[in-house]
C-alpha cells in the first residue's frame, strides 16, 4: 500500500480497514486481532465500538501469518467450537458470507473457505517461460472468513505439515489430509492490497460497484 502504517489501520471512508471488517462480522462472540508489535493499544481503543457488541481480545502478532494465526489462537477460549480466521484487508466481506461459513461448518463441514470462480486464464510459468496452462474451469479464488472446526485448526496449529509454506489456513488442513468445502464468496470480498483497491472499496461503499451474481460451486 505504500502507507506509513499497517494495512489494517489505513483509512476508508475515515475509519480503519480493520473496523470496518469487523463491522460486517455477523454472529460472531469473540474476536481475537493479531496486531502489529507495539500497536496493541492503538489497535484496542479502534476496537471499541466492536467491544460493545462481543468479546474482543488483542495480541502481538508474529513475522508470518501461521505464526499471527497461532498467536491469535491460543487466545480464543477454550470452549468456542467454531473459529473464522479472516483478513482485515477483506473489509468488505458481507454478513451474508460470514453466515455462510458458520452455517456450513455447523452442518458437519471442518474446514469451509468462501471462493468465486477464476474468470482470467491462468499461466504456470517458470524461469519467464510458460510451462502449462491449468483448466480454469476447476479453479476457484479463495477469499476469507475461512471457518474451522474449533479443535481441528488448533491440532493443525500445534502440528503443521512439515516442509509447508502456506498462505492460508485452509490450505494447512488440506496438507494435513482434510476435506475443505467451499461456498460461495463475494466479490465485494476483494482484497484491498494496493491503492487502486481502496477507490474500488469507495466505490462499493458509494453504491457505485454492484456485486455480479455468482453461481454456487
Amino acid at each position: 500500500m505504500g502507507a506509513a502504517r499497517p494495512k489494517a489501520l489505513v483509512e476508508l471512508a475515515g475509519r480503519p480497514l480493520l473496523v470496518h471488517a469487523l463491522s460486517r462480522a455477523a454472529g460472531v462472540d469473540v474476536v481475537v486481532v493479531a496486531c502489529p508489535p507495539g500497536s496493541s493499544a492503538r489497535v484496542t481503543s479502534l476496537l471499541a465500538p466492536v467491544a460493545g457488541r462481543c468479546e474482543v481480545h488483542v495480541v502481538e502478532g508474529a513475522p508470518d501469518r501461521q505464526g499471527s494465526v497461532r498467536a491469535a489462537l491460543d487466545r480464543v477460549p477454550g470452549d468456542v467450537d467454531v473459529v473464522l480466521v479472516h483478513d482485515a484487508a477483506r473489509c468488505l466481506t458481507p454478513p451474508a458470507v460470514f453466515a455462510d461459513v458458520v452455517r456450513a461448518v455447523r452442518a458437519g463441514a471442518r474446514a469451509v473457505v468462501p471462493a468465486l470462480p477464476v474468470t482470467d486464464t491462468i499461466k504456470q510459468v517458470r524461469g519467464g517461460v510458460v510451462v502449462g496452462t491449468p483448466d480454469r474451469r476447476e479453479l476457484w479464488a479463495v477469499q476469507t472468513p475461512q471457518g474451522f472446526d474449533a479443535a481441528l485448526l488448533r491440532a493443525v496449529h500445534a502440528d503443521p505439515p512439515a516442509g509447508l509454506a502456506v498462505t492460508d489456513d485452509a490450505g494447512m488442513v488440506e496438507a494435513a489430509g482434510h476435506e475443505v468445502l467451499v461456498v460461495p464468496g463475494s466479490e465485494h470480498a476483494f482484497k484491498i492490497t494496493r491503492p487502486i483497491d481502496l477507490l474500488l472499496a469507495e466505490a462499493v461503499l458509494a453504491g457505485h460497484a454492484p456485486e455480479r451474481a455468482e453461481e454456487a460451486p
